[in-house]
């Protein structure tokens, strides 16, 4: 049973994103002990506790200006306490390009995440077709 590091912005999960009431032992020690905490969580711990670099309420289009200027200077960020990289900003923001404005304000409602998550399974789903899949 490897303990696992608590979020420092969600204290409904670890850092790695395993649901709380699923962890069995936490790390308490701090700075926590490399050779017992999870490696995930270690690994992902400086990016969990680094503070946003865009906040946008529900439902505010700049969310995806945000995301353009994470494709334009090719680094990830870290928006409303998500770590976006580069491919998942750059197709996020090319479907959002090609859908109608009646689409663009449903997904809006959504956590960014999700919009995401929606965003790349339409992707996967196109190209999949194109690729005669």
């Amino acid at each position: 049973m490897t303990p696992h590091i608590r979020h420092p912005r969600d204290e409904r999960q670890a850092v790695c994103g395993i649901p709380a009431q699923d962890v069995t032992r936490w790390e308490v020690e701090d700075p926590p002990r490399s050779e017992h905490a999870c490696e995930d969580c270690l690994t992902l711990l400086e990016d969990a506790a680094r503070p946003d670099d865009y906040q946008h309420p529900a439902g505010d289009a700049t969310l995806i200006d945000s995301l353009r200027k994470i494709v334009a200077e090719r680094q990830h960020a870290k928006i409303d306490g998500v770590l976006v990289d580069l491919w998942s900003a750059s197709v996020t923001v090319l479907i959002w390009d090609r859908l109608k404005d009646r689409h663009r304000q449903r997904l809006l409602t959504l956590p960014l995440h999700e919009l995401i998550l929606r965003c790349v399974a339409i992707y996967a789903s196109v190209t999949d077709k194109a690729d005669g899949r």
